[in-house]
This record gives C-alpha cells, sequence and structure tokens, in this order.
C-alpha cells in the first residue's frame, strides 16, 4: 500500500512537471510571435541598408549598370549580398562604407564582414568592428583586391529585440529547473555507445589513428599532430566516407574564431594529407559546393 502511494506520488509529480513545462512554451511561443511583428519592420530596414552597401561597392567598382541580386538571409543574425557581375573593392572604402550605413541600423552594435570568392566560399578578406572600436578588427587595409565573383557575409552579434526577448523568458528559470529535475529523475537512461565509440583507437585502412594521444601510427613509425589536426581527423574518423559539410567543421572547431576560419580550415586539410599521404587507400578529397570527405579504399 505504502509502495502504490508513492508510485502514485511520483506519477503526479511527473506529469505537474509536464505541464509546466508546457505552459512555459505556450509562455515563449506567445512572447515569439508577439514580438515577430514588430521585429519585422526594423529588419527590412536593415536589408534595405545592406542593398545600399551593396549598390555603393558596385559604384567603387565602376560599375554603374549591373544590379546587386536580392539580399539573402542565411541565418538568424546573418546576411549575404551577391552580385550581378565581377568586381573589385578597395578594403578601406569597403570598411567606410559598411561603417557608415549601418549606423544608422539600430539593432546594430558588432559586426563581422567576410568577403568570399563565389567559386569555394573562401575568405578574400574580413574585419570586425565592435561598438567598443578598440576591439575593431581590420587587417590590409589599402590593397585593392584583384576582380573577380565575391560575395559578401556580414554576421551581425545579437542585440536588443534578441536581448529582450531573452531577459522576458527569465522569469520561468525555477519552473524549468524542478521540470528537468523530474525529467531526469524519471527519464529512461541512455541507449550504450556503440563499443568503437568508446575507443579513442581508429583503423584508417593502414594506419592506426590515437585520437587521445593525437599521434598517427604508420608500419610502425608514429607521427605526431596537434590539438587541432587531431580534433579534425576525428570527426572524419567517425564518418568515413561520409560528406562532411564545411560549415560543420568550421563550428565544431573553430567556432566564434571570427574571420581566420575559412582560410584555417583549408590549411589544416592540407597538412592532415600530407600526413595520410603514406597510405594512397586515405584520401581527404573535396565535395565542391558541401565539404570534405575522408575516402577509405577497402
Amino acid at each position: 500500500m505504502f509502495n502504490s502511494r508513492n508510485l502514485l506520488s511520483g506519477k503526479r509529480k511527473y506529469l505537474f512537471g509536464l505541464i509546466l513545462l508546457s505552459f512555459i512554451c505556450v509562455i515563449y511561443v506567445y512572447a515569439d510571435f508577439s514580438s515577430e511583428n514588430s521585429d519585422d519592420f526594423d529588419f527590412a530596414r536593415r536589408e534595405v541598408l545592406l542593398r545600399r552597401i551593396g549598390h555603393e561597392i558596385l559604384l567603387q567598382s565602376g560599375d554603374s549598370i549591373s544590379r546587386v541580386l536580392p539580399v539573402k538571409k542565411i541565418a538568424k543574425n546573418e546576411y549575404l549580398i551577391s552580385f550581378e557581375n565581377k568586381i573589385t573593392f578597395q578594403p578601406d572604402s569597403l570598411v567606410n562604407t559598411t561603417q557608415r550605413l549601418l549606423a544608422k541600423d539600430p539593432l546594430t552594435s558588432d559586426y563581422i564582414v567576410n568577403v568570399l570568392n563565389c567559386d569555394n566560399s573562401s575568405v578574400a578578406y574580413g574585419y570586425a568592428i565592435s561598438k567598443n572600436k578598440r576591439d575593431d578588427v581590420v587587417p590590409c587595409r589599402g590593397r585593392k583586391q584583384p576582380v573577380a565573383c565575391y560575395m559578401i557575409k556580414i554576421k551581425f552579434k545579437p542585440t536588443g529585440i534578441n536581448i529582450v526577448k531573452n531577459g522576458y523568458l527569465l522569469g520561468g528559470l525555477s519552473f524549468l529547473a524542478f521540470v528537468g529535475f523530474i525529467i531526469f529523475r524519471y527519464a529512461q537512461p541512455r541507449k550504450t555507445l556503440p563499443e568503437n565509440q568508446h575507443t579513442d583507437m581508429f583503423t584508417l585502412g593502414s594506419v592506426l589513428f590515437d585520437a587521445k594521444n593525437r599521434k598517427l601510427i604508420i608500419n610502425g613509425n608514429t607521427i605526431e599532430l596537434t590539438g587541432t589536426e587531431a580534433r579534425l581527423l576525428l570527426i572524419f574518423a567517425l564518418s568515413p566516407n561520409e560528406t562532411i559539410e564545411r560549415s560543420r567543421l568550421q563550428k565544431e572547431i573553430w567556432e566564434d574564431e571570427g574571420v581566420i576560419v575559412g582560410r584555417s580550415l583549408d590549411m589544416f586539410i592540407s597538412k592532415l594529407r600530407k600526413k595520410l599521404e603514406f597510405d594512397p587507400n586515405i584520401k581527404i578529397v573535396v565535395i565542391r559546393g558541401k565539404g570534405y570527405k575522408l575516402e577509405i579504399n577497402a
């Protein structure tokens, strides 16, 4: 009888936790929906400013005829400006133009600008602007860039409205903590990982990869890996013969590292290729427009 009451009490707590979680989710959806309409105008104005940036860059490139293509919103605070024809640009003019026009955006404080090559999305030029001018990072000013197909990616730091939204939901943290405790207590145990997920040793063709100690063992010879090389190869080793998106590699290894991300990835891919070249059956190949694949031939 005593056990039955405890069981009933536990079920009631579990049900109560689920009700609270549902209530908080409803509040979140309502808050997000209510603020969406007020956000639309400010974000639409931002897109107009971005088109204006593209227009002025075309004029600075000596092109007064071709079009700025529609501005694409590729993430919540990330936009892409592209052009109909090839252009050239002066870094100083690009920096000055974006600062002057984005100063009119009430939602903008800090942002990162990357100029990408159209063919492979590598970073041709980039800089970071901060509300605190001492934190600005603007390299290589005064070097005019060659005529090529470029895209301009601008990533904004979430501010203003997004912070207000987050603050609005902080009052529900105590409820979330309670619900989390209830769910954690009654949740089913996680499934065990496959055996090869517990080991730090991977067999890649004739190469033995020691992820923990950052080493490659090839025909009895040991090749040391840097920490970044080991993390990068581990991602490939966990998904051999599968395409790994470039954006995933950048996010997992260099998240929030700024403008050096694109070039760093290419550099470390090149270093790994050289260290794996002793086995012709192992190759890191480029999947155009997607990313990379670790090909292992049997």
